[in-house]
């Protein structure tokens, strides 16, 4: 886990200002992989309790662009934030519980960055999301 220096230089790096919120919102998205806006507001708002919502609403957008943070929406959920940016990874999502978890290219590099027809584009990233019941919901016995 990075530490507060770390978060200092990176938000440095990416050429925005050190700020309190900054900080918080950058600690907590790494803290809480895939956390939804509400759920990362309620973390900041434990160190920051002045904290407004639109506040941390800006600072995601800020670090998003950045690309200090990463946002995914998968089909049918709310905007969810990581801090794995920057490579071409994937998620897994369970139709249960709606638990998120990362996966890495199925075979080496980024072979789904060479798509069978690219259409005269030229493809720097692709989405891809996998669907299915994780671990503790296919533990969970059937209720009738």
């Amino acid at each position: 886990m990075p530490t507060i220096l770390d978060f200092e230089r990176m938000l440095r790096g990416a050429a925005l200002r050190v700020t309190r919120p900054r900080l918080a919102v950058l600690a907590t998205v790494h803290t809480h992989p895939h956390a939804d806006t509400v759920s990362i507001l309620g973390a900041v708002r434990r160190e920051l309790p002045e904290v407004s919502h639109q506040a941390v609403y800006d600072v995601l957008r800020a670090l998003t662009v950045a690309e200090l943070v990463r946002r995914i929406q998968p089909s049918g959920s709310v905007a969810r934030y990581e801090s794995r940016a920057g490579d071409n990874h994937h998620h897994v999502v369970c139709r249960s519980c709606g638990a998120i978890a990362d996966v890495d290219c199925a075979v080496g590099g980024a072979p789904c960055l060479t798509a069978s027809d690219n259409q005269g584009f030229s493809i720097d990233e692709a989405e891809v999301t996998y669907w299915g019941v994780c671990p503790e919901c296919v533990a969970v016995p059937a209720t009738s």
